[in-house]
């Protein structure tokens, strides 16, 4: 394969390299970018740094020169501080750019992306598709946790329990002592939350070396499967071996069927899409969520679904041992990162413990996991989590809409007691424009109804996006067209009767057409510039998974 760095070695280029310490030698192998989101705000990025010298000597070794190269790196607790938590997933799709202007602006010859919280993993795949050159990502693992006399705490105790503790309700333990156990290093949060099922859709897409997920972070298996993405990276350059070579629409199905196997977070959903969209792929990942759906249930109960941690779940097999579970249900012949096929790739993997990741036969509950509704309140999408279906949360509902413009007004209802049982929660206005990029904080909602003590008899509807730690009653969040793009929740009145019914993938506003069509929206944008008024400008629908280019 001829490499681009090279046919691009101008004299000015070959004076700069070699000012850097490149030899003339170096400058006929392949280039490789090292994507770097190291950062000293979060500790989801603070172990990056010494992953990076791994994948660099290795590729050294293997014959290619390392750049390093840094990108934004959002991570939900600490980013989402300011503008409602607008910069989260606004974050996602800096990603993508930031990369493009680096890697593909010095035609570099391929590339390996540092992965860690929530939005790395899709703006990497993001960027991937779009520059199409050889790339892998490398997990960066997630983090430890304590202990509080003898019992586990983590992220999720922490995040459900300061809502619940400003609602009166008192836990085993106060949130006070389970601030210092509960993230105990560098990595993402525990459990099934989006960072987790986004690092397993890496792995089940084929775009990481083959059992690569989930990991401890700063594990020898970590930094094991870092130095092998190095060496791999090189040969994948040689071979000509590309992403839209490997996430076919095949590679999409797989995917689905593993966040559905893990009952993982429905964010993973709108990443995808965006993904399947940069690649240029004529693919509704929505209607083949339900097409999937229908035939995987789910096999492993990690947090929040269930009692398994996601150390077990990786002791167990991981999203390897996953895949060789759903392995009847995924279609074989895609091709992954070493090469082979997925079938091929799965002959020698193995379920070290079938009590935590089940046999198809044998599942830990019915499927689906999340479903996705479309009707009059919806119609285009809307997507509902459903998690280990035991009964312990309605799967139909019908009643008024007790409806809030924003997040706070919302709080302070369930609070004052003024939400009811039987009432259908409405919140709007935190959609990829209104938030924008769907900040509002949906998620605080969600726990104060759990709070409040309404989890099983009020349902929540939200043009919002929630937490994939989030698991609570029956919510059906992202509705889609958004208030602001002229969906119907932008006018949904108090009163109005909501009806849902997940078995039928429905949600229904019984309100006459003539009537509707007559009503203006309610709500006001929040205030957006900078960064925030660019995106709110250019994002597009929820049919493409939120980007930013009318890739028509």
């Amino acid at each position: 394969m001829t490499l681009r760095s090279l046919a691009a070695n101008s004299p000015v280029r070959r004076s700069h390299w070699l000012a850097l310490g490149l030899s003339e030698e170096d400058l006929l192998k392949p280039k490789i970018a090292v994507v770097n989101s190291s950062s000293e705000l979060a500790v989801c990025y603070a172990h990056l740094d010494g992953v990076a010298k791994v994948v660099k000597e290795a590729i050294r070794q293997a014959g290619g020169v390392p750049f390093e190269v840094r990108t934004t790196a959002p991570s939900d607790f600490i980013t989402g501080a300011a503008k409602r938590g607008s910069y989260i997933l606004a974050g996602r799709d800096l990603i993508p750019n930031d990369i493009e202007a680096q890697v593909e602006a010095a035609l570099l010859d391929g590339m390996v992306c540092l992965t860690s919280c929530d939005k790395t993993p899709p703006g990497h795949l993001m960027a991937a598709m779009r520059l199409n050159i050889p790339t892998l990502l490398v997990i960066g693992g997630y983090q430890p946790s304590g202990e509080i006399d003898g019992d586990p705490v983590d992220i999720e105790d922490l995040f459900s329990g300061g809502v619940e503790e400003s609602f009166g309700r008192f836990g085993k333990h106060r949130v006070d002592d389970i601030v210092p156990q509960a993230i105990r290093g560098p990595g993402v949060c525990q459990g099934m939350a989006t960072a987790n099922t986004m690092h397993c859709v890496v792995e089940a897409l084929g775009m990481c070396v083959a059992g690569s997920a989930p990991v401890r972070a700063n594990s020898e298996k970590m930094f094991a499967k870092a130095r092998e993405a190095g060496a791999r990276i090189v040969e994948m350059v040689h071979e000509g071996l590309t992403p839209r070579d490997i996430m076919t629409p095949g590679a999409f199905r797989n995917a689905a069927a593993m966040v559905l196997g893990v009952s993982g977070s429905i964010n993973a959903i709108k990443h995808l899409q965006a993904t399947a969209v940069e690649g240029g792929l004529d693919l509704d990942i929505y209607q083949l969520w339900n097409e999937v759906g229908r035939d995987v249930p789910v096999l492993s109960a990690v947090r929040p679904n269930g009692a398994v941690r996601i150390e077990q779940f990786e002791d167990a097999g991981g999203a390897r041992g996953m895949l060789k579970q759903l392995e009847s249900l995924l279609d074989l012949d895609v091709k992954v990162a070493s090469g082979k096929s997925m079938g091929d790739d799965l002959a020698d993997a193995a379920v070290a413990d079938a009590g935590i990741i089940r046999p198809l036969g044998q599942p830990v509950s019915p499927g689906p996991a999340i479903a996705i509704l479309k009707g009059s309140l919806a119609p285009e999408s809307a997507v509902v989590k459903l998690g280990i279906r035991d009964g312990s949360r309605p799967e139909a509902f019908r009643g008024p809409a007790r409806v809030f413009d924003d997040n706070a007004a919302a709080l302070k209802a369930l609070a004052d007691g003024v939400v009811q049982k039987g009432d259908v929660l409405v919140v709007r206005g935190q959609g990829l424009k209104a938030g924008p990029a769907m900040g509002g904080g949906a998620s605080y909602i969600l726990f104060a109804i759990n709070a409040a003590g309404l989890a099983r008899d009020v349902a929540f509807v939200t043009d919002g996006q929630l937490s994939g730690l989030c698991l609570k009653g029956l919510t059906v969040a992202e509705v889609a067209p958004e208030g602001c793009s002229g969906g119907p929740i932008g006018k949904v009145r108090d009163g109005d009767v909501i009806s849902i019914d997940v078995a039928a993938h429905s949600i229904e506003l019984e309100v006459p057409a003539g009537e509707l069509a007559a009503r203006s929206f309610s709500g006001d944008l929040a205030p957006a510039d900078g960064w925030l008024g660019m995106y709110r400008r250019d994002v597009q629908e929820m049919s493409t998974g939120g980007v930013l280019i009318d890739r028509g």
